[in-house]
């Protein structure tokens, strides 16, 4: 089952190709100033995972990972890849983002429109919560949820209620960049995967402008070559330490990363 890709038995993906590559290659080149990266430690990563939302918190990774029938939150040893605490989603669910907020984990869901609430010391159910539109990516600042659908619009949501409170359509010199997918608040500013692309969005918070780019063409590890899923997407970051990791979907590991000029 490939994710995002096929509605109603039709392959979505050289339409949808289009229409990204058209928004975000509009220009003859990115507005937007392109960065590299240097691979600083690579950790153990699932190959069942298939990977939708990730952070790092007090020395662990969580995850949560999508495809109905095996989409769940888990807590991940870093070293070891062990999985600490789990909570799975029943059928139908197809798991997306997931954020901390104070004691809990936020989780929402692709197409059903079905949030839910779990204590982040036991894993065990608090409440749910519903929204309209699709779920995809998800991630917080200090006052609010930061979310994606897919398009090229962030929306900004109250904790509490989970009701937008604002939002913006992010752009590269007035190019609308679809297909936003994972995210993370890293010192001001939202990275974004785009969906099917090695890149990563930095966004200004204040009004959706990408401030730059983070090229990770070739951090693609060849076991996953085969695989049209394994893509791009999961970001971390240890504040703490200051330490940004990324992966993907059915990847063999999560790679610590600096960014650095482009080869």
């Amino acid at each position: 089952m490939a994710r995002k890709a096929f509605l109603g038995g039709r392959d979505l993906r050289p339409a949808m190709t289009l229409l990204w590559g058209a928004a975000l290659f509009a220009s003859p080149a990115l507005a937007a100033p392109v960065s590299g990266y240097q691979v600083v430690a690579k950790y153990p990563h699932s190959t069942d995972s298939f990977t939708e939302g990730l952070f790092y918190l007090g020395g662990l990774f969580y995850e949560g990972t999508g495809l109905a029938g095996h989409s769940a939150v888990m807590a991940i040893e870093p070293a070891t890849g062990k999985v600490v605490r789990k909570v799975e989603l029943p059928e139908p669910y197809f798991g997306e983002g997931v954020i901390n907020w104070g004691p809990y984990i936020y989780e929402w869901t692709w197409q059903s429109h079905v949030g839910f609430v779990y204590d982040r010391a036991t894993f065990k159910p608090v409440r749910r919560f519903s929204y309209t539109g699709e779920g995809w990516g998800m991630t917080r600042t200090a006052r609010q949820i930061i979310t994606s659908d897919g398009t090229a619009t962030l929306r900004f949501r109250d904790p509490g209620t989970f009701k937008e409170v604002r939002s913006f359509v992010v752009k590269d010199e007035g190019v609308p960049v679809l297909q936003l997918n994972e995210l993370e608040y890293v010192k001001g500013e939202i990275l974004a995967n785009v969906w099917m692309t090695d890149r990563i969005a930095r966004i200004s918070p204040a009004d959706g402008h990408v401030i730059g780019w983070i090229d990770l063409t070739g951090l693609r590890p060849a076991e996953v070559s085969d695989n049209e899923n394994a893509v791009l997407n999961g970001i971390a970051y240890d504040a703490a330490r200051d330490r940004l990791f990324v992966t993907g979907k059915q990847w063999p590991a999560i790679f610590e990363i600096k960014i650095a000029p482009r080869p």
